[in-house]
């Protein structure tokens, strides 16, 4: 089938691809293992989607694995307006909230009026967490930085100072996607402490 390339649809695609390169530019506190460099938002992205398709076994509920990559693929998307936020850090939730959501209208309205409405309503089933796939999403959402900081000596961790009470706080949710994937969360907690990767208290 041949697309008129001068069509409003294909320019509002292009127009969107062209405006979520940004995301290459949000950098993270967690830093990548062969050479510490900081990740950024389309990497943390491009990893969590792969863990989707890897670990969809481990899903305590049975998902639809493409609606749920395709929810890691633009969870954080938002952060090119609203930025990252260092998870450990006290901050206004509420005000961070008001943020992304005005983002995810400003960057979904780009796109056609039907992928608009599709990615706003993944984007935000993904921020509400009600379905086994937004649930399954969030979890790999929480445990990749697990394997990151595990794998790098606890460089974001010993960083900031960060102690096992507030990554089991922040983590505990990976329970709610998958059982099993919460007991390695745990097991890499318990052994971050013991090697002396993340403090005690």
């Amino acid at each position: 089938m041949w697309y008129n390339l001068t069509s409003t649809e294909l320019q509002k695609q292009i127009a969107f691809l062209t405006e979520i390169d940004q995301l290459k530019q949000i950098f993270r506190e967690t830093v990548l293992i062969k050479d510490l460099r900081k990740e950024n938002d389309a990497e943390h992205s491009w990893h969590i989607a792969m863990m989707v398709i890897l670990l969809s076994d481990y899903s305590d509920t049975e998902i639809d694995v493409l609606r749920t990559a395709k929810m890691a693929l633009i969870h954080d998307l938002v952060e090119i307006d609203a930025g990252d936020t260092f998870c450990y850090d006290t901050h206004d939730h509420n005000q961070k909230k008001m943020k992304e959501q005005e983002a995810a209208k400003r960057l979904f309205g780009v796109l056609p009026e039907n992928q608009a409405n599709e990615y706003l309503l993944l984007w935000e089933d993904f921020e509400e967490m009600k379905t086994p796939e937004a649930r399954f999403a969030a979890t790999v959402d929480r445990l990749q930085p697990l394997l990151l900081n595990f794998n790098t000596g606890g460089h974001a961790w010993m960083k900031h100072g960060v102690k096992r009470s507030q990554v089991i706080e922040r983590n505990k949710h990976i329970a709610r996607g998958s059982k099993v994937l919460w007991e390695y969360a745990a097991w890499i907690i318990d052994e971050s402490v013991r090697r002396g990767y993340l403090l005690e208290g």
